[in-house]
């Protein structure tokens, strides 16, 4: 109970509810505009290909060109649940299903166990309903994009006056935070830091920076990844770096770990620190991670022969 009221509070904080549902939502009617966008103007083109070839036989229809691809929202531990969406999806005649995790990097923890509930749900209930989960997209080229763009824009919110020392080989320094898991996890052969890792090293290819990485988001007594972000900002405070950049880099969306942790927890620690903390925006619905979620999306389709 105590927790709960703790929670409570930094939800009030943070306007009094998280806004992670609207905004997955949001990303579910633009990814399905995008793929939809896309199906019209297969259709448009094979509708010319066959005027222009009359006298040849028709073409088999394809199974998506006579109706739109659906995208539906389900959520592990909170509504809408997964399992009461499979039903609805099934009542509507859906009958071929592709699994697409918002995780970025793989855990069992947060893609397995959301992939999994998915699995049995649409595969034990419903047997002759086709169901696909599409894999980890931790270094998707689009999904780097997107991440690089806010970055940049991130880089150019520091002012000229911002407090910069004069022994920093670079003016602002990144700091990607993610979501901290218990070591044991790890240790146990989860890809979860590769993942991360992996991620980064995506980034750094494509622009010059100065970063490192840090956990947030523990709870429990077990042992969890470290260093903490907390820990990160005072180790970068002892070497005098004052202009940082954080970036959730586990985070797809903004909700309380962006939202009160980051912009309210840790720029309040950066300030009795003297760093001039910022935080990029999240992805929410940028174009190039709505691209690299489409392009997920139809790969896998063309590999299942569901779409051409």
């Amino acid at each position: 109970m105590l927790r709960s009221k703790k929670t409570e509070s930094y939800y009030r904080l943070i306007g009094g509810r998280s806004p992670i549902l609207d905004i997955t939502n949001a990303q579910a009617k633009a990814l399905e505009e995008a793929l939809n966008k896309r199906a019209e103007a297969q259709e448009s083109r094979s509708a010319e290909a066959k005027n222009q070839t009359s006298e040849l036989p028709d073409s088999p229809i394809h199974p998506f060109t006579h109706s739109p691809i659906r995208v539906f929202v389900g959520m592990r531990y909170w509504h809408p649940l997964i399992e009461d969406v499979i039903p609805q999806i099934y009542n509507d005649g859906i009958r071929k299903l592709i699994g697409l995790s918002l995780y970025p990097q793989y855990s069992l923890a947060t893609s397995g166990s959301s992939l999994s509930k998915f699995r049995e749900v649409a595969s034990k209930r419903y047997t002759e309903v086709e169901v696909f989960c599409a894999p980890s997209w931790y270094d998707h080229p689009l999904y780097i994009e997107a991440l690089v763009d806010v970055i940049k824009k991130g880089l150019k919110s520091f002012n000229t006056d911002s407090p910069i020392h004069p022994f920093t080989d670079s003016p602002v320094y990144v700091l990607f935070s993610a979501h901290s898991l218990p070591e044991k996890f790890i240790d146990e052969g989860d890809p979860y830091v590769r993942h991360i890792e992996r991620t980064i090293e995506e980034i750094v290819k494509r622009m010059p920076i100065k970063w490192n990485l840090s956990y947030q988001s523990r709870s429990g007594p077990v042992k969890w990844l470290g260093p903490s972000t907390g820990e990160k900002l005072k180790e970068l405070a002892d070497r005098n770096i004052k202009n940082i950049l954080i970036v959730p880099i586990s985070f797809v969306s903004d909700h309380i770990e962006t939202l009160y942790e980051i912009d309210i927890l840790y720029m309040q620690m950066a300030k009795g620190l003297g760093i001039n903390l910022r935080r990029t925006d999240s992805l929410n619905t940028h174009p190039l991670f709505i691209e690299a979620l489409k392009d997920i999306v139809i790969k896998n389709m063309k590999e299942l022969g569901w779409t051409e």
